[in-house]
């Protein structure tokens, strides 16, 4: 039976030209929308590659992006008045899913009492020790998917030609396999779980089972902070099921 990474459970189409606009430090209220059209369906046809599967909402936004580019293809009307920006159709809903986003963020950080009760302010906090260390930054799927083109693109001479086999290799026996790397050292860097790797398709199955472990929440994905782009994994031992991880793996 083929295995599907389901899409759904990770990311949305809004998330990823959120990704990609800040990936290309561009303003959102001025879109390059030639340039993200592109990379959006570039985006599509990687995660295809990797067998996910690619809910309609990202199919949608794609011919949305693509009738916008046409749009500003045209020619300006000369018709007194000035045309609203084909862009705001993405730009909008892009600035609300943002607000939401932090709104969630905000309640999300809330002490658990606070999430339902919103007590009065305690200005005990006042006394309490600072953190020794910062909080660890979320890493989206597509920023996994980005490392993982790098590797591709690293250990194959630039060739992207991806097809996905795992005849040879079990996803389940990856997991494992990471999971036991993660037992050894505790925590390691993303692109060490391919150390062993050797052609396309193994590497594939490999970033497959990573994906597979960070959706059951055996392993976190993390960067230590904004200014460097090492990505590190962490298991989470704690899980019910890990050490019979068959139970949890539903491929």
């Amino acid at each position: 039976m083929d295995y599907e990474v389901k899409l759904e459970i990770f990311e949305g189409p809004l998330d990823l030209l959120l990704h990609l606009i800040h990936k290309n430090e561009v303003d959102i209220f001025d879109i390059p929308i030639s340039t993200i059209t592109e990379q959006y369906l570039a985006y599509l046809e990687m995660m295809k590659a990797l067998n996910m599967s690619v809910a309609g909402d990202f199919l949608v936004m794609a011919s949305t992006l693509v009738h916008i580019k046409s749009k500003m293809l045209l020619p300006c009307s000369d018709e007194e008045g000035e045309e609203e920006d084909p862009r705001n159709e993405i730009t909008r809903p892009l600035l609300e899913y943002m607000r939401i986003k932090e709104v969630a963020q905000e309640f999300s950080e809330r002490e658990i009492l606070g999430r339902d009760v919103f007590p009065r302010q305690d200005v005990s906090w006042y006394d309490a020790e600072p953190e020794t260390e910062g909080p660890s930054l979320d890493i989206s799927l597509f920023q996994l998917i980005d490392a993982f083109r790098r590797i591709i693109e690293k250990s194959q001479s630039g060739a992207m030609m991806l097809t996905f086999r795992h005849e040879r290799w079990s996803i389940k026996e990856k997991a494992r396999l990471i999971l036991s790397l993660l037992k050894e050292r505790k925590e390691m860097l993303f692109d060490e779980i391919f150390s062993e790797d050797r052609e396309v398709p193994e590497f594939i199955v490999t970033f497959l089972a990573l994906l597979e472990l960070v959706h059951i929440g055996v392993v976190k994905v993390f960067q230590a902070s904004c200014h460097t782009s090492d990505i590190r994994l962490v298991a989470n031992f704690e899980v019910d099921g890990t050490e019979e991880l068959g139970e949890d793996l539903t491929l």
